[in-house]
């Protein structure tokens, strides 16, 4: 039976840091699953500022989770767009890029594999 735990993004378990100091995701594990909360700055993109660092064409990673602030659009393998904003839940199957909108930082909380 897993352990009541909480935890606090102050003091994360792990830290992944984009590219070009777009920005970071900070991961705390709550029973083996890692919750993050993302920081992605004005002008970043998966496919350019995580991409490299995953080595796959599109992040194949699922996402459940909640827009903080900004703007956040998501196009998916398919050819599927959608942007999300601050109050939005959403949830991105594997296979998507995602960019910011706009000139405003935006943070995220989501579920991280």
């Amino acid at each position: 039976m897993a352990e009541l735990v909480g935890k606090r993004f102050e003091s994360p378990d792990e830290v992944r840091e984009f590219t070009d100091g777009k920005g970071r995701v900070e991961l705390v594990d709550l029973n083996g699953h890692a919750v993050g909360l993302g920081t992605f700055e004005a002008g970043w993109r998966w496919s350019e500022n995580v991409k490299p660092l995953a080595g796959t064409d599109s992040c194949q990673v699922e996402h459940i989770g909640y827009v903080l602030q900004g703007r956040m659009a998501l196009k998916m393998d398919d050819g599927t767009e959608r942007e999300f904003g601050p109050g939005d839940s959403f949830h991105m199957p594997p296979g998507h890029d995602a960019w910011i909108v706009g000139d405003e930082k935006a943070c995220s909380s989501t579920s991280v594999a």
